[in-house]
């Protein structure tokens, strides 16, 4: 588990590393102007969306280690093919390699954390993951930003050679985990693909599961580098040194205070920690709206602004110990694989939607552009709610669901109520 985590803080440093330096890259110091440079950041998020739907399957049929070997080196080749790239063609072929094998890593690693995890660790594996990607995101970042300089196209060649390495280094690491035996498909699911998608898609938990995902994404993480910052600037007259304090406010609630309410997220239902989600999120849009639409002074404004990336960071981390071993729990045996990658699928989607909408609404439409999102928000409780109603209590509540198998056992049974335990 521990590789794992090193693995995970690894994959997102190389993110950080160049991914929001690719357009002044392409745009700027190889010359090739600003849609090729849209075209780069097109790619890369239409290459996630091509391989995730077969990347399930992959990890279902040959193991979450193998597919992320391949998914490293992948990112190694586009990472390092990108930053020796010259024309326009070399560059949209090397982004979408980049982009595939960075999108594949997460499900993988994902399933290796469900692998590894049993039902009680598995809210604080995710926690810790979700702390590490944040972490992984924002030191490289720091430290990219500092390497490169937009006059010599080399400082970039050399940004993106040490992310190849990155890549590498953690094949080498990653190829010393040994995976708990992980269950294999049983004798009744479904052998081929399409079979495999239908149980997915037949699962209305799992499905309605993804709907309250696609919302999630779409009204939070896809409006971040989009949409609120556009209407910060536009609407709300924030500074971009301000903007740059709303997103430190972001990362540094998050750090503050994943683990700090993980425990309280531990036991509660989750549908109801969803709900408590979108309603935090809904007092996020008020603040912004309040921020550009109210009439307080520019530093009343601009608190309220930082305030709602804030308040984004403290439902975030909310969510890590919460949606991901959902996922895993509402997986049929040998099939987390495929239902993570499904669910990374949406998320993906969600990202491409969002900024989309978000930016050009933002920037012309700043008040229907915040009723839009505060009504998502409003829509995360009643999906969570109504979600709650398709979990059974184990899904929803593991640790409630546990307390209550031990405690029904008797003393001359202790051993079968433990194992009992165990398996809800």
């Amino acid at each position: 588990m521990r590789r794992i985590h090193v693995g995970n803080a690894l994959s997102a440093f190389g993110l950080g590393f160049t991914v929001p330096y690719l357009y002044v890259y392409v745009a700027k110091v190889r010359e090739l102007g600003a849609t090729t440079a849209g075209l780069v950041l097109a790619v890369f998020a239409v290459a996630a969306l091509v391989v995730l739907p077969f990347a399930g399957r992959a990890i279902v049929r040959r193991g979450p280690l193998p597919v992320l070997l391949t998914a490293l080196v992948a990112a190694a080749v586009g990472a390092l093919s990108l930053g020796l790239a010259g024309g326009a063609v070399s560059v949209l072929l090397s982004s979408a390699l980049l982009g595939a094998g960075q999108a594949v890593m997460q499900p993988a690693l994902a399933t290796m954390i469900v692998d590894c995890s049993t039902t009680e660790s598995r809210s604080r594996a995710f926690a810790l993951q979700f702390f590490l990607q944040n972490l992984g995101l924002g030191v490289g970042g720091l430290i990219g930003g500092h390497l490169v300089d937009a006059s010599r196209a080399e400082s970039f060649t050399l940004l993106f050679a040490i992310e190849a390495a990155i890549f590498l280094l953690l094949v080498v690491i990653m190829s010393t985990v040994r995976i708990p035996h992980a269950p294999t498909i049983g004798a009744a699911a479904p052998q081929g693909g399409g079979a495999s998608w239908k149980q997915l898609l037949g699962n209305r938990a799992m499905v309605q599961l993804c709907v309250l995902g696609f919302v999630l994404f779409f009204a939070c993480y896809g409006q971040f580098e989009s949409g609120l910052s556009a209407y910060g600037v536009e609407a709300a007259g924030i500074s971009t040194s301000a903007l740059g304090t709303a997103l430190a406010a972001n990362t540094a609630m998050i750090v503050v205070a994943q683990f700090a309410v993980l425990k309280f997220v531990e036991r509660r239902k989750r549908s109801r920690v969803i709900a408590a989600v979108g309603l935090i999120w809904a007092v996020a849009w008020v603040a912004a709206g309040y921020a550009g639409l109210g009439h307080g002074s520019r530093t009343m404004a601009t608190a309220a602004f930082v305030s709602t990336y804030a308040l984004f960071g403290l439902g975030e981390a909310m969510l890590s110990p919460t949606v991901a071993p959902l996922v895993a729990d509402l997986a049929p045996t040998g099939m987390a694989g495929q239902y993570n990658s499904a669910f990374a699928l949406v998320k993906q989607l969600a990202l491409a939607v969002g900024p989309a909408v978000g930016g050009p609404l933002a920037a012309s439409l700043p008040a229907p552009y915040i009723v839009t999102f505060l009504v998502c928000s409003l829509g995360i409780i009643v999906l969570a709610l109504r979600l709650g109603r398709q979990l059974t209590p184990a899904q929803n509540q593991p640790s409630h669901a546990r307390s209550r198998v031990v405690a029904q056992g008797t003393p001359g049974a202790s051993g079968r109520a433990e194992i009992s335990a165990s398996n809800v």
